[in-house]
């Protein structure tokens, strides 16, 4: 069934985080009111910009998701208008895959960046590691520790644990696990990883990065089994 009206809330009890979904196609905003309520989430949806200030005038949401190519203000317009008085956690939706875009969209003030089409669970983990970072409280049971061979990262606490002993982590491999760890078996390439962990594009940074997680986490970092490189596309996790 299609949403008609664009102001519909699904309540998720008094504890569930409250997310605004702004988007143009009527479709994708009703999948994703009743993907998110059934998830633990209060819903409020706006079909436009102005809609969406609307409703930020009289409620304080927890986190917005902001489709990028909507008719008339764009969410990148949006977002960049957004962050010059409000420092909402902002999750921006597209279609463009394009490297470039993606800068310009983390770039407009956005915490972090999802392309269509995306699986439903691959948004819950996005959502769940962005509110983590900001420290809004996520529903419960959204955050799985990860497993690969004899380690364990869990996502809640940032803790990597090898045959149960902690495995001492700096800040970037840290970062670069949570990445890896919201989208396992998703190809990521350097740029992207470089955006997302704040880390220099133009050098080998992120690949400096790589090395020293894989001799923590791998068997064999020459031959790496879970942390793998996929020649001219990027970086993948590939769990158990």
């Amino acid at each position: 069934m299609v949403e008609t009206g664009s102001t519909d809330s699904i309540p998720a009890g008094d504890e569930g985080p409250h997310v605004l979904v702004v988007d143009d196609d009527n479709r994708l905003r009703d999948l994703l009111r009743r993907y998110l309520g059934e998830n633990g989430y209060r819903v409020t949806t706006a079909s436009s910009a102005a809609e969406a200030r609307a409703h930020l005038a009289g409620i304080a949401f927890d986190i917005m998701v902001v489709d990028v190519m909507m008719s008339g203000e764009s969410g990148i317009v949006l977002t960049r208008a957004l962050r010059e008085h409000n420092d909402i956690p902002i999750l921006l939706l597209t279609a463009m895959a394009e490297t470039e875009d993606r800068i310009n969209g983390l770039e407009s003030g956005a915490d972090d960046y999802l392309t269509k089409p995306f699986e439903p669970r691959e948004l819950l983990l996005r959502l769940s590691g962005i509110m983590r970072r900001t420290r809004v409280a996520a529903p419960q049971g959204e955050l799985q520790p990860l497993h690969f061979g004899a380690c364990v990262f869990d996502l809640a606490s940032e803790v990597l644990t090898q045959d149960g002993e902690t495995v001492r982590l700096t800040r970037s491999e840290s970062d670069l696990m949570g990445v890896f760890s919201r989208e396992p078996n998703v190809t990521l390439t350097r740029d992207d990883l470089c955006a997302r962990v704040n880390v220099d594009p133009g050098g080998r940074a992120i690949d400096v990065q790589i090395t020293r997680l894989r001799r923590k986490i791998e068997p064999d970092p020459k031959d790496p089994r879970y942390l793998q490189t996929i020649w001219g596309a990027g970086y993948v996790l590939r769990p158990d």
